[in-house]
């Protein structure tokens, strides 16, 4: 009995932990997944492709450690993706063996280095044994061609006779395993997609300190710096050619921008692998069109715009985007002055 609950509770339900939700994800979910997953390793393989559906030789995520490209002898690792609503039997796969064998017997592709099962409700306890028994393993598909693979290869029958009995023999059935769904999500923690998919927070963010904002303005600093200096310029009282000419007048200024530039550097830098793609560029956006009437606005002079469009940048509601909830009032100074280090604003009247 449930004695005490929260708002997200009410609106969102339950949260169901991932290992349960990978069951309810659909097969070409579940591939994409796999396929994510071993994004993760690139320092192993060369590329991955999902291949999956109607012609794809009995290969749904094919992991190469060689260029194929101009390549018939390239080295590869295929991974099986099989979503059943309960574990894996043999008889479910019996046909996969079969595909790999058949289709590297007429040399459309090379013999894999290893050939995984990967499923969300894993392989069952029949299937594991003969995963580590190559000779049964064998000895079971031998048995089971013409009930479970002859008629399921391709549109025509594949009987195991003559020359491809000849190569099955010779097959060597160590390639096959699994690869267990605890390890892969224990691994899939690591990409950008994986709060998108289950939830969960973002990692706790350090906090900016005076100390970690170098003294002297850096190289990628250059181009928002010297367009600051244009906007002080601006005023008519002050002609300031470098930052060590900046009087007091516009340092706490000045010095907001910078510390505003570092927390949102920070902002992009920490979160860039825990989110999908262009979710920073995204905040960007949204920033960047909610003081857009501010830009094209004339103002006295390009400092007042500036200051105009940092505290409409403040003031903007986001409400979509997940850095709203880890984001602080100095990163959206920031990303004003991000937007002018990239050349997407200028602070001059038009």
């Amino acid at each position: 009995m449930i004695k005490y609950t929260s708002s997200s509770r009410i609106i969102y339900g339950q949260h169901i932990i991932p290992i349960k939700r990978i069951e309810s994800f659909y097969p070409d979910e579940w591939e994409e997944f796999i396929e994510e997953w071993l994004d993760l390793k690139k320092s192993v393989y060369h590329s991955i492709e999902k291949f999956g559906g109607a012609g794809d030789m009995g290969r749904d995520v094919v992991a190469y450690i060689d260029n194929p490209v101009g390549n018939l002898d390239y080295r590869w690792d295929c991974y099986q993706c099989k979503h059943y609503k309960a574990p894996i039997t043999p008889s479910n796969v019996y046909c996969e063996f079969a595909k790999i064998i058949y289709y590297s017997f007429i040399k459309e592709y090379p013999v894999p280095q290893k050939y995984y099962f990967v499923a969300p409700q894993d392989c069952g306890t029949k299937l594991s044994k003969l995963l580590i028994n190559p000779e049964k393993l064998k000895s079971e598909i031998k048995e089971n061609w013409e009930k479970h693979c002859a008629n399921q290869i391709t549109n025509k029958t594949i009987l195991l006779e003559e020359k491809l009995l000849e190569y099955f023999e010779k097959f060597d059935f160590s390639i096959f395993g699994k690869v267990q769904r605890k390890d892969v999500l224990k691994e899939h923690v690591n990409h950008s997609n994986h709060l998108a998919r289950f939830g969960g927070s973002l990692p706790d963010r350090p906090k900016v300190t005076e100390k970690d904002i170098p003294i002297n303005v850096q190289s990628h600093e250059l181009v928002y710096v010297n367009n600051l200096l244009n906007a002080y310029n601006s005023t008519g009282k002050c002609k300031f050619i470098k930052t060590s000419d900046i009087d007091k007048s516009y340092l706490i200024h000045f010095k907001k921008a910078r510390e505003g530039f570092h927390f949102a550097e920070q902002l992009r830098v920490l979160y860039r692998d825990s989110l999908p793609i262009n979710t920073y560029e995204d905040f960007q956006e949204e920033i960047f069109s909610g003081i857009a009437n501010t830009l094209l606005t004339n103002h006295v002079d390009s400092y007042e715009k500036v200051k105009m469009s940092e505290d409409k940048a403040q003031q903007i509601q986001i409400t979509s985007n997940p850095l709203k909830d880890v984001s602080k009032p100095q990163d959206r100074i920031g990303i004003c002055h991000q937007l002018s280090n990239m050349g997407k604003i200028n602070w001059e009247n038009e």
